[in-house]
């Protein structure tokens, strides 16, 4: 595909949709990858409010999945239903505290990106995903599946018998 073409097929809203699904998920890559690296302090602040062992690990499962997901447009409706969700129990468990200025911050700031996250569900990935760039190649595939193989009949086939 030649740049000109690449162009015609582009539009505004697709390129518009790309950047808000890196955006929106870069936090959500980078906290996943810094607790998963440093895992043994992330414990340890976690315990300290309460949170186990197996829901850090569901934690650093979901930022990272998730995240990915909606970076690269696979499942990323799925990816920003999950990630919303989150930031809504996390606003709700950890940032409750409104007499501090910095936690009324973060609560504010998880129920304005769980928001840009349901938007992002309502309103899918784009054109310019993996999702799409997986169906164009199945339905290529299925189309070529269906196209007779050079220099064989009408209704036949080339495969054993």
């Amino acid at each position: 595909m030649t740049p000109i073409e690449l162009a015609e097929k582009l539009h505004a809203s697709d390129v518009v949709l790309l950047a808000g699904r890196l955006l929106l998920s870069l936090i959500f890559v980078h906290e996943g990858l810094e607790l998963a690296t440093h895992f043994e302090g992330a414990e340890k602040a976690m315990t300290a409010l309460g949170v186990g062992t197996p829901l850090l690990l569901a934690t650093i499962a979901l930022q990272l999945g998730a995240g990915l997901s909606v970076a690269l447009g696979i499942l990323a409706r799925l990816g920003a239903i999950g990630l919303g969700l989150f930031c809504l129990m996390t606003a709700g468990l950890f940032h409750t505290n409104f007499a501090s200025q910095n936690e009324l911050l973060h609560f504010e700031k998880d129920l304005a990106i769980a928001g840009g996250m349901f938007i992002l569900a309502l309103s899918g990935a784009g054109g310019l995903s993996m999702d799409r760039v997986l169906i164009a190649m199945m339905k290529g595939r299925a189309a070529n599946a269906l196209e007779p193989e050079a220099g064989t009949a009408p209704g036949a086939t080339s495969l054993p018998v």
